[in-house]
């Protein structure tokens, strides 16, 4: 019999950065390990959703931003996506289970919490004369992703809540801050 009765939900690039866009300049990794390791630690089960980023444009894609995304194909392909996911929340709660997270990733299009990266991006890169002001519009806004909207709607719903919590790997003590007294 399980002691400890706790799951989190984590967006998929947490613990698989080869999912995420590839960075033309170098970025070092943050430290995740640690979060894992107090996630184990603390004997708590671990749910990886799905990267709808991944599934419908694959490895090769550009960065976007969240206004790309925002299509009514994108938004029923990120509701199909998190519906076993939902199945599985529901089945945890009924066996008595808390789910005590879900951690988005801060800046995302599509799973970002509080930001998302939003802009007036589209059109074609090689022969556009406005792309300097076109990339000057990308900023991050203080929005929620479109699985994130989609995820929130869904819970609410199904009457249910739990914390949402950016991950930032830049910022790891802050989100480490953040983490801990859910875990605890």
């Amino acid at each position: 019999m399980d002691k400890v009765k706790k799951v989190i939900l984590l967006s998929h690039c947490v613990i698989n950065e080869k999912s995420k866009v590839k960075k033309i300049e170098f970025n070092p990794p943050g430290d995740i390990k640690e979060f894992i390791n107090l996630l184990i630690d603390n004997e708590i089960g671990i749910i990886q959703l799905p990267c709808p980023e991944l599934t419908c444009y694959g490895l090769k894609r550009w960065g976007h931003v969240k206004e790309q995304f925002d299509t009514p194909h994108y938004r029923k392909m990120c509701r199909m996506l998190f519906q076993p996911y939902l199945e599985q929340i529901k089945e945890y709660l009924a066996n008595g289970y808390e789910i005590i997270g879900l951690i988005g990733i801060e800046g995302s299009p599509t799973c970002g919490i509080y930001k998302t990266c939003s802009g007036k991006w589209g059109g074609q890169l090689g022969n556009n004369p406005y792309l300097q002001d076109t990339l000057n519009t990308i900023k991050l806004a203080d929005e929620s992703g479109i699985l994130i909207e989609e995820i929130k709607n869904i819970l609410n719903d199904n009457n249910i809540s739990f914390p949402l919590i950016d991950y930032n790997k830049n910022d790891m003590a802050t989100f480490m801050e953040k983490i801990k007294p859910i875990i605890k």
